[in-house]
């Protein structure tokens, strides 16, 4: 695979958290409670609050952002400003949450953390890999 295609690849992974995000907005409370947001998210969102909807949908615009510009560093869309940094900021968030699946390997081991958990991991862990190998495979190309 090549620089671009990892990016394209971090681009849909951004873009599917971003949709999973929209999901749970309208699927409420359960949702809110399953995603582990918090029982005042939860409790918020059963009492037909609009700040769970609101905050979340903050998320999901990062998310959107994020998306873009992987895609942008793909060449898919208009170059982005502050193409490399921003993509460097955002490995750094994804694989930043992804390290926690070391911790929570150890926690599963002792029973304190759940296979969910690690999964959600795992995908921050893959995506950050993917904009970080696509950012160092076309590091000249996106100056």
């Amino acid at each position: 695979m090549n620089g671009q295609n990892y990016l394209k690849l971090a681009g849909v992974l951004s873009f599917a958290i971003a949709l999973l995000h929209i999901v749970i907005i309208f699927i409420g409370a359960s949702a809110y409670r399953y995603f582990e947001a918090g029982e005042e998210m939860a409790s918020l969102a059963e009492q037909g609050s609009w700040q769970p909807a609101l905050l979340t949908s903050v998320i999901v615009l990062a998310f959107i952002v994020f998306g873009g510009y992987a895609w942008s560093g793909a060449g898919m869309m208009a170059r982005l400003p502050w193409l490399r940094i921003v993509l460097i900021v955002i490995s750094a968030i994804y694989l930043l949450r992804g390290s926690a699946v070391i911790i929570q390997l150890v926690w599963f081991i002792n029973s304190k953390a759940t296979l969910k958990d690690i999964v959600f991991s795992l995908v921050s862990l893959t995506t950050g890999v993917c904009y970080a190998v696509g950012v160092k495979l076309l590091w000249q190309n996106l100056k």
